[in-house]
């Protein structure tokens, strides 16, 4: 299903609150006049709160990083495939931990791929 592709100007948080940031690898194409996000880009988390607990205390467990797992199937840039929207991914601790999927909230509103 056709969606928007995410850019570095994305607005995404973890399922803890924490602040998405996209650095891009790509340098040939924008969207909206921002690079568009392909696979392989490093998306950073700040802001996490996120703690486990262990036994009667707690330990922070943040979300750090963000890894996708599906990205568009029809659309490359540099020879890589786009990311979308509705692209699936996990966020992650520093200890590569599954902490649940990134809510992507924005994005630009011009370009769609499949």
């Amino acid at each position: 299903m056709a969606d928007f592709l995410q850019h570095v100007g994305l607005t995404a948080l973890c399922p803890h609150g924490g602040q998405v940031s996209v650095v891009s690898t790509n340098t040939r194409v924008k969207a909206m006049g921002q690079f568009v996000a392909v696979m392989g880009d490093v998306y950073t988390i700040a802001g996490c709160l996120f703690q486990v607990p262990v036994g009667p205390a707690t330990k922070p467990q943040p979300c750090v990083k963000v890894q996708w797992i599906v990205p568009a199937l029809r659309i490359k840039v540099m020879g890589k495939q786009v990311l979308l929207k509705g692209s699936t991914g996990i966020c992650q601790s520093a200890e590569q931990i599954p902490q649940g999927p990134p809510n992507v909230i924005m994005t630009q509103m011009r370009v769609k791929g499949v």
